[in-house]
C-alpha cells in the first residue's frame, strides 16, 4: 500500500507577483482573490488538494511590503507565520520585480531548513530565453539552496511540475484536515472576500484600501441564503464614494456582488449592502481582531 503524505505548503512573495492567481490554479477553485491590483490578499488563506495518497495543504499569504499602520504590520505577521509551519516554501518573484526588493523577509527564507522552491512568473512575457537566464542567475545567488522554476500562473504553464515537485518533497503524514475539505475558512469570509474583490474592481485610488467587509448575517437555507453585509471606511467622503450618485454606485456594487456570490455557492442570493465609517479602523488592534487579523 503506498503510503499517504500530508503537509503545509506556503506560498510568499512580494505584492503583485502572482501568489494568488497561481493558488487558485494549484488549488483548482477560485479561493484567493485575484486582481490587477496590489495588496489585494490581507489575510492568510488555506486551499486544500486532496487525493487518495496525498492532502496538500497550500497556504496563501499577503504580499510582503514595509508596514506602514497597524493592518501592514498584521498582514506581514500572516507571511512570516507561513514561514515558521511550511513543509515546503513557495517563494514567487516575477521577471520584471527586482527580487532583491525586502531583503529582510528575503534573508529570513535564506535561513530556512526546509524545501524552498523559487517560482518565476510571468514568463511568457518575455521575449528571448537569454532574459530568462539572467533572472534565473540572479535568483540562485540569492536563494541558492532553492530549486528554481519558470512558470506562468495565469497560463498554467508549470503549475503541474510544482505539484509533481511538492508530492516528491512532503513527508508521510495522515491527513490534517477532511478529505472532502476545500479550505479552512468559512462561508462568511468568502462572502466579504466576494464583496471586497467588487470594491476592489470597481472603485479608483485609495478606496479599495481603506475598505473592510463585515458579514453581520448569513442565513442559509435549501435554496437560498439571506446575507446583510458592512462595508466600513475611514472617512464620510469616501462613503459617499461607494454609495455614489442617487445610490448607483452601491447598487452596481450590490447586483455584481450577488451575481458572483451565486456562482460561489450555487444558490440563490438576497444580499444587504450597507455603508458605515469607522475612522482608522487600520490602526486600531480591537477592530483588526473583529475583522479577522489575527495570525497566531
Amino acid at each position: 500500500m503506498k503510503p499517504h503524505k500530508a503537509g503545509f505548503v506556503n506560498i510568499v512573495g512580494n505584492p503583485n507577483v502572482g501568489k494568488s492567481t497561481l493558488m487558485n490554479q494549484l488549488v483548482g477553485e477560485r479561493i484567493s482573490i485575484a486582481t490587477f491590483k496590489a495588496q489585494t490578499t490581507r489575510h492568510r488563506i488555506m486551499g486544500i488538494v486532496n487525493t487518495p495518497d496525498m492532502q496538500i495543504v497550500f497556504s496563501d499569504t499577503p504580499g510582503v511590503l514595509k508596514p506602514n499602520y497597524k493592518m501592514q504590520e498584521m498582514m506581514l505577521a500572516f507571511s512570516e507565520s507561513a514561514l515558521a509551519d511550511a513543509d515546503v516554501l513557495l517563494y514567487v518573484t516575477d521577471v520584471v520585480e527586482n527580487p532583491e526588493k525586502n531583503m529582510d523577509f528575503l534573508e529570513k527564507v535564506q535561513k530556512l531548513d526546509i524545501p524552498v522552491l523559487l517560482l518565476i512568473n510571468k514568463i511568457d512575457s518575455l521575449t528571448g530565453d537569454a532574459v530568462l537566464g539572467d533572472i534565473v542567475d540572479k535568483c540562485h545567488k540569492l536563494l541558492p539552496n532553492a530549486e528554481i522554476l519558470p512558470i506562468s500562473a495565469l497560463n498554467k504553464f508549470g503549475t503541474d511540475l510544482i505539484l509533481k515537485r511538492i508530492g516528491e518533497l512532503l513527508p508521510e503524514s495522515p491527513a490534517y484536515f477532511g478529505k472532502d475539505q476545500l479550505t479552512d475558512k468559512p462561508a462568511r469570509f468568502f462572502v466579504s472576500e466576494i464583496i471586497r474583490e467588487k470594491i476592489l474592481l470597481y472603485y479608483d485610488k485609495e478606496i479599495p484600501y481603506s475598505v473592510e467587509v463585515s458579514i453581520e448575517e448569513f442565513k442559509e437555507a435549501e435554496k437560498r441564503i439571506d446575507i446583510r453585509a458592512i462595508i466600513y471606511v475611514e472617512r464620510d467622503s469616501q462613503k459617499g464614494i461607494i454609495i455614489g450618485h442617487q445610490g448607483y454606485a452601491l447598487k452596481k456594487l450590490g447586483i455584481e456582488s450577488r451575481r458572483a456570490l451565486e456562482r460561489f455557492f450555487g444558490k440563490k442570493i438576497n444580499l444587504e449592502t450597507y455603508v458605515k465609517v469607522d475612522k482608522d479602523w487600520r490602526s486600531s488592534q480591537r477592530e483588526l481582531t473583529h475583522f479577522g487579523y489575527n495570525p497566531e
